[in-house]
């Protein structure tokens, strides 16, 4: 299944870079799955800080962690606005854009506007060393602006400051989802971009 092997390469990228005690992030709690995977991968010193602009989707997310629970502050704002709840450094941050999977209003999807402003960020605020990832759907109505988007702010980031890989399928038929992952090489505050 496409959508298992995007999240699988997502969640081996951040297990060999998020340390137990670290602060996470899960830019899109959705229906808590990467929210627990963070939870577990920190430990119970570590932090995760799990955004969503719907309340149906944290209270999804309450339940899956289950006892885990202590270990994720669940946040009801967008994930833009991750700079004013995590102070760094990060050690790592997922997302997964487009619309609450099984939810009922498929309107409420991930923006570009706000996607990019987190992932950069984000990026001010990770450890070097640290990663973004990035499942992007596309085939919904807008994931099409929104992925563009984000790949023109990530061809813009200079290359001494982050690598950007994009990982997919080629050969699916569709929209399969594609996975991009920004690593911060080194200390700074906000990313340069190219002008």
């Amino acid at each position: 299944m496409e959508l298992g092997r995007t999240l699988a390469q997502a969640r081996k990228l951040l297990e060999r870079t998020v340390l137990p005690g670290e602060t996470v992030v899960d830019a899109t709690a959705g229906n808590g799955h990467d929210t627990l995977f963070l939870a577990e991968l920190t430990g119970p010193d570590g932090r995760v800080l799990a955004f969503d602009i719907q309340q149906e989707a944290l209270d999804s997310t309450r339940i899956r962690l289950g006892n885990l629970s202590d270990r994720a502050e669940l946040i009801l704002d967008s994930h833009d606005r991750v700079a004013d709840y995590a102070e760094g450094p990060v050690g790592g941050a997922m997302f997964n854009l487009g619309f609450l999977p099984n939810a009922g209003d498929r309107s409420v999807i991930t923006r570009p506007e706000t996607t990019v402003r987190a992932v950069h960020d984000l990026l001010g605020l990770l450890k070097k060393g640290g990663l973004v990832t990035v499942c992007v759907y596309d085939g919904h109505e807008g994931g099409d602006r929104e992925r563009d988007a984000l790949l023109a702010y990530a061809r813009r980031l200079r290359e001494s400051d982050v690598d950007v890989a994009r990982y997919e399928l080629i050969n699916q038929k569709g929209h399969p989802p594609f996975l991009v992952a920004f690593e911060k090489k080194k200390e700074f505050r906000e990313p340069l971009l190219l002008d």
